[in-house]
C-alpha cells in the first residue's frame, strides 16, 4: 500500500523515483504557478518506502536490491527537502519559510489517506483501540519515519537541522500524535505554527512539552531520584532515617517509572530505544521492580530478625542500581558525546552476540551434566560446572580443564578443550571484531550520528499525554483522580480542570519560562547593550581569555558599519565582472594598495581607485597618474 500511494503521488506531479528524473521535479518547481503543496507528502511517502524496503531486505533473494532502493529513497527525499529549504530560506521567505518547512517534517499524514474505506479497513493492522483525536488518528510524521528508518543523511541536512533546532527551542510548536495516552486530553489540537511569547498567556502549560524545557525538567527529576537513592543507601544503618528516605525514594521512583512507561508507549519502543540511555532506564526499572517485590515480601512474610536494616535482601538488590544510575548521569550530561553514542549502538551488538554465545555454551553445559549422570563417585554441582565454563570463557582460570576427567576420561577433556578454543578464542574474537567495526562506522559518520541523536531527543520530548504535565510523584495522583474524572465530565470540563491544576502545580516553572522567553524575545530585537539584560546574558565564557572571539560575532554591529558594508558590497561597481576579471585592472598599470581602514566613505574609495593611489602606500601619491590618464 505504501508503494501504491507513493507511486500515485509521484506520478501526480510527473516525477519518478530516480536520481536523473528527479531533476524534472526541480524544473517544475521553478515554473510559474507551482505551489509545492505535495512536497510534504512526497518526503513522507519516500521515507515510508524506505522503511518498507529496509524490512524487505531481510529476504536473501532481494537483499541488495531492497537496500539500494532504500538508499535511493533517502537520497531523493533529501534532495527534495534541500530544494524546498532553498526556496524557503530565511533570506527569501523569513519565518513563513520555516513554517512551510516544518509542515513537511512534523505534520501528520495518514498512510491510508485517499484509499477507499473498505481498503483501509481491511488493510490496517489490528492493534490497541485508537483514541479519538478529532480526525488526527493513525497519523505519522515524516520526522518519525526518518527516525524509524534511521535516515541519518537526511537528518543531518541543513533543512532538517533547521526544523529540529526550531522545535527544540520552541519556535515551532504543534500537538504531537501519539500511539497511546495514559491520561488523554484531546480537547484542543494545535496545528504546526510559530510561537510568539508576546501573544501567549503568561502561564502557558504547553511550554512544558518544549524539548528545551522538557529535557531540563527531566534532568532535574532524575537528579532528585539519584539524591533520594543516595540518601537511602547512606542511611541503611539508621532504621529511623531509613524508613523516611526509603519511603520517599520508593514513592518518587514509582512516579518516575510511570513517566518512563508513558514515554515508551507515546511513540513506541522503536523510537524510544533510539535514546542513548534508554537501556539504562529499562535496567533500573527492572532492578527497582525486583527490589519492590522483595521489600513487600519482607514486610508481609518476615523471614529474618532484621529485615528492615542492612540485612534486608531488598536493600541488597537496590545496591545493584548504583552503577546504572551513576552511568545514567554521564549519559544525561553529555548526550552528544560520540563515546556514549557508540556505547548505545555497541550494546545492541553485544547483547545479540552474548545471547548466541550463551546458547552455544548451553550445549556444552548440558553435555557435561549428562556425562556426570553416567559417572560414579563425587560429582561437582551444576553451578560449579557453570563457574568453570565461565572462567574458561574469559580466560581467568583453568580449573575446569584439570577437573574435566571427573566427567569422562576421554570425552570430558575433549569437550572442555573444544569449549576453550571456541569460547575464549573464536567467540571473543568475533565479539571484539564486531564491536570494533560498529565503533569505527559510528566515528566515521560522527556528525550525522550526533545530529540524528539530537533529532531523536527533540522528537521524543514533544509529547501529547497530559500525564507529563504532572511531575513525579504527582503523576500517580493524577492517574488515580483525573482518569476517573475524565469518564464523568465532558471533554471541555476535563480540559479546564486539567489546565487549572497544571498551572497551579507548575506555577514557579511556568512563570520563569514565560518571563525568560518574553525577555529574550525582546532582547533579540532591541539593543544588546541594555543593562537590564546583562544578567540573563551572563555566561561562563567570561572566564575564558578567548571568550571575546565568540562574543564579537554575537554582538550587533553599529548602524554605520552596516550601511558602509552595504555600500561596499557592490563589487561590480568597483570594476569586478561576473567572470572574475577586473575591468579596471586593465587600465591600472601600477600597483594599487587599498586599505579599507583608511577609507572614509565609498566615494573616497572610488576616487582613490580612479586616481590610482591609496593613502599609506609607499611611492604612490595623488600626483602619480597612470600612463593612460
Amino acid at each position: 500500500m505504501y508503494l501504491q500511494v507513493a507511486a500515485h503521488l509521484l506520478d501526480h506531479i510527473n516525477i519518478h523515483i530516480s536520481v536523473s528524473e528527479s531533476k524534472t521535479h526541480f524544473q517544475e518547481r521553478n515554473k510559474p504557478g507551482y505551489r509545492g503543496s505535495h512536497d510534504g507528502v512526497i518526503v513522507y511517502c519516500l521515507l515510508a518506502n524506505r522503511l518498507q524496503f529496509l524490512k524487505e531486505q531481510t529476504a536473501a533473494k532481494h537483499q541488495s536490491v531492497s537496500r539500494a532502493r532504500a538508499t535511493l529513497c533517502e537520497i531523493v527525499a533529501t534532495k527534495i527537502l534541500r530544494k524546498f529549504h532553498e526556496d524557503n530560506s530565511p533570506e527569501k521567505a523569513g519565518s513563513a519559510g520555516l513554517l512551510r518547512l516544518a509542515n513537511v517534517l512534523v505534520q501528520g499524514f495518514d498512510p491510508f489517506s485517499g484509499a477507499p474505506e473498505d481498503v483501509a479497513r481491511a488493510g490496517r493492522y489490528t492493534h490497541w483501540p485508537v483514541q479519538e483525536r478529532g480526525g488526527n488518528e493513525r497519523k505519522l510524521t515524516a520526522l518519525e519515519l526518518a527516525i524509524l528508518s534511521e535516515s541519518k543523511t537526511m537528518m543531518s541536512s541543513p533543512a532538517c537541522l533547521r526544523v529540529v533546532n526550531a522545535v527544540y527551542e520552541g519556535q515551532v510548536v504543534y500537538t504531537p500524535i501519539s500511539f497511546i495516552d495514559i491520561l488523554p486530553d484531546h480537547y484542543k489540537h494545535h496545528p504546526v505554527s510559530l510561537y510568539d511569547p508576546r501573544k501567549a498567556p503568561l502561564l502557558d502549560h504547553y511550554r512544558l512539552i518544549v524539548p528545551k524545557w522538557r529535557s531540563l525538567l527531566e534532568s532535574i527529576q532524575f537528579m532528585v531520584l539519584l539524591g533520594l537513592y543516595i540518601l537511602t543507601m547512606v542511611n541503611r544503618g539508621n532504621p529511623s532515617s531509613l524508613k523516611l528516605y526509603e519511603s520517599l525514594f520508593a514513592v518518587y521512583s514509582l512516579g518516575w517509572i510511570l513517566d518512563e512507561f508513558a514515554a515508551i508507549i507515546e511513540h513506541g519502543w522503536a523510537v524510544h530505544a533510539q535514546k542513548t540511555w534508554s537501556f539504562l532506564d529499562v535496567t533500573f526499572t527492572v532492578i527497582f521492580c525486583a527490589y519492590l517485590f522483595t521489600r513487600v515480601y519482607d514486610v508481609l512474610i518476615p523471614v529474618a530478625q532484621d529485615t528492615g536494616g542492612t540485612n534486608s535482601a531488598a536493600l541488597h538488590i537496590l545496591c545493584v542500581a548504583a552503577p546504572v544510575l551513576l552511568t545514567r548521569v554521564a549519559f544525561s550530561l553529555m548526550p552528544d558525546n560520540i563515546v556514549f553514542i557508540s556505547m548505545h549502538a555497541m550494546m545492541k551488538d553485544f547483547l545479540v552476540l552474548t545471547f548466541l554465545t550463551l546458547w552455544c555454551v548451553g550445549g556444552f553445559f548440558l553435555a557435561l551434566q549428562w556425562l556426570l549422570m553416567t559417572g560414579e563417585g563425587s560429582e561437582p554441582k551444576w553451578y560449579t560446572v557453570a563457574k568453570w565454563l565461565l572462567w574458561i570463557w574469559f580466560g581467568l582460570d583453568g580449573t575446569g580443564i584439570q577437573e574435566s576427567v571427573q566427567f569422562h576420561v576421554v570425552l570430558g577433556p575433549a569437550l572442555i578443550v573444544a569449549f576453550a578454543f571456541l569460547g575464549n578464542t573464536l567467540f571473543l574474537t568475533i565479539l571484539v571484531a564486531v564491536l570494533t567495526n560498529t565503533f569505527s562506522r559510528i566515528v566515521a559518520a560522527e556528525a550525522a550520528e550526533i545530529q540524528f541523536r539530537r533529532a531523536v531527543l527533540t522528537f521524543e520530548c514533544v509529547r501529547s499525554d497530559a500525564i507529563f504535565a504532572y511531575p513525579p510523584p504527582s503523576n500517580m495522583l493524577a492517574l488515580i483522580f483525573m482518569l476517573p474524572l475524565k469518564l464523568l465530565v465532558s471533554a471541555r470540563t476535563f480540559h479546564t480542570v486539567h489546565v487549572a491544576i497544571v498551572r497551579v502545580l507548575n506555577f514557579p516553572i511556568l512563570l520563569f519560562i514565560s518571563l525568560y522567553e518574553r525577555n529574550m524575545f525582546k532582547f533579540g530585537e532591541s539593543n544588546r547593550g541594555l543593562k537590564s539584560n546583562q544578567l540573563l546574558r551572563w555566561r561562563f565564557t567570561g572566564f575564558n581569555p578567548h571568550g571575546d572571539i565568540e562574543a564579537v560575532f554575537e554582538a550587533d554591529p553599529p548602524p554605520g558599519a552596516i550601511d558602509e558594508a552595504g555600500e561596499l558590497d557592490g563589487l561590480s561597481e568597483l570594476g569586478f565582472t561576473d567572470d572574475g576579471i577586473s575591468r579596471s585592472s586593465r587600465d591600472i598599470r601600477k600597483p594599487v594598495v587599498f586599505r579599507l581602514s583608511n577609507s572614509k566613505s565609498r566615494d573616497d574609495t572610488l576616487t582613490m581607485l580612479g586616481r590610482g593611489w591609496s593613502p599609506g602606500a609607499e611611492g604612490i601619491g595623488p600626483s602619480q597618474e597612470t600612463g593612460d590618464s
